[in-house]
């Protein structure tokens, strides 16, 4: 299992990653709603938000393992995470990364009550 970074999950640093995930969540579902054929390239960029905070809050440097387990990640979170990246225009898709960004900041915060 590949750990949490204590510093990376502070509650300053997860609240100002995930104000970014706001203002991304409201343009794709503005893009969703309106049938935007941009909420790919949207989605696309969240999900690289998502991967680059996961990979930043663990002790590693590499690139994500779908192989790996990370401990900042929520439960069944990379299988989650594949799903979402197999078909980024899709509702569904949205639905979970908000999902996931949702229970990873949730995730932070029982791991710094816990360190």
């Amino acid at each position: 299992m590949i750990e949490a970074h204590k510093e990376k999950i502070s509650k300053e640093a997860v609240d100002e990653w995930f104000a970014i995930w706001e203002t991304q969540e409201r343009a794709i579902h503005e893009a969703h709603h309106s049938r935007d054929k941009a909420v790919k390239a949207l989605m696309e960029q969240a999900i690289v938000h998502y991967e680059q905070f996961i990979q930043n809050a663990s002790n590693t440097t590499d690139a994500l393992q779908v192989s790996e387990t990370y401990e900042v990640l929520p439960i069944n979170g990379m299988e989650r995470l594949q799903f979402v990246k197999t078909r980024p225009g899709q509702y569904a898709c949205y639905r979970q990364l908000d999902e996931l960004f949702i229970e990873t900041k949730k995730r932070c915060a029982r791991l710094r009550l816990k360190k």
